[in-house]
């Protein structure tokens, strides 16, 4: 067989992948465009279904919930986040169906039976940090945000031309959404780290060990996430460093998990070295685990 023989035949399989991959792509594409057409639809309930805490917040304080169009077209760009944003959650398990099936023909059985726990557990960790930023973060952080408003008032001896301007929220809703959609993006994306960690564990380029002796670092690092995706009260920082902190403790569990495995499993396929293994992940605590 010629050269030129082979590398047409090297090329078939890439031709093929590519065109497999055009048409995956189309698919969740399409997917995705269905849900933003869907969401489109039904802007306005989310808009209000987001609106929630803060009409919540303004109400103890005896205030209309009511929100601006500070531009002409801020009404319809408003409309269109939410509709970006709902057609990915919408489209996104279809999305991820397409990426498996894709990638699933190259793997190995075992492979497969390792990579489709976290496709799940991905989503289902994203919409968990979603849902606890909108129920828990989000009323703390307007409560704080409409604790600076104060009413109008007089200057005592003074006739009314000296009265104090008053500070009341009138919110843009482009502005307002823009937050909430922070909010829930932020701490979705937090909620993907025992996934991350036991992925990279899974892959041996993180150990428990290893993570064990870099939680100084990690508990600064988080500190400075939770400074940046959250407002400046104490409240909502401590609440997600506590919780994302939390988080970093069960992947050291989860990766230590992983290795306890792939320990059994090295050992009974005689493939174990105590010489080798020994300075690795495992250690007393994990073995206690």
């Amino acid at each position: 067989m010629s050269a030129s023989d082979d590398l047409e035949d090297s090329a078939a399989p890439l031709i093929e992948h590519l065109t497999e991959l055009r048409s995956r792509l189309i698919k969740a594409v399409l997917a995705f465009i269905i849900g933003m057409v869907i969401c489109f639809t039904i802007w306005n309930p989310v808009f209000n279904f987001l609106t929630y805490p803060l009409c919540d917040a303004l109400a103890s304080r005896g205030q209309s919930c009511d929100l601006q169009f500070i531009a002409l077209e801020e009404g319809f760009f408003v409309a269109i986040s939410i509709s970006l944003l709902g057609g990915l959650a919408l489209g996104f398990p279809f999305i991820s169906y397409q990426l498996w099936r894709f990638v699933a023909p190259g793997l190995y059985k075992s492979e497969k039976g390792a990579f489709l726990p976290f496709l799940v557990a991905s989503p289902f960790m994203f919409f968990l940090g979603a849902a606890f930023a909108y129920y828990i973060i989000t009323p703390l952080a307007f409560g704080f945000f409409l604790g600076f408003q104060q009413p109008g008032s007089l200057f005592e001896g003074t006739d009314s031309s000296t009265q104090a301007a008053g500070i009341l929220f009138q919110g843009s809703a482009k502005a307002y959404l823009n937050l909430t959609i922070k909010f829930i993006v932020a701490f979705g994306l937090c909620f993907q780290l025992p996934v991350l960690l036991t992925l990279m564990g899974k892959a041996g380029l993180v150990s428990a060990r290893g993570l064990r002796g870099t939680r100084k670092y990690a508990m600064v690092g988080i500190l400075i996430v939770a400074a940046l995706a959250t407002p400046p009260d104490v409240i909502s920082q401590v609440i997600l460093f506590v919780v994302v902190y939390g988080l970093y403790e069960v992947s050291i569990q989860l990766v230590a998990r992983v290795e306890r495995i792939r320990e059994a499993k090295l050992r009974a396929e005689g493939l174990w070295d105590d010489d080798l293994h020994g300075d690795g992940a495992m250690d007393d605590e994990d073995h206690k685990a």
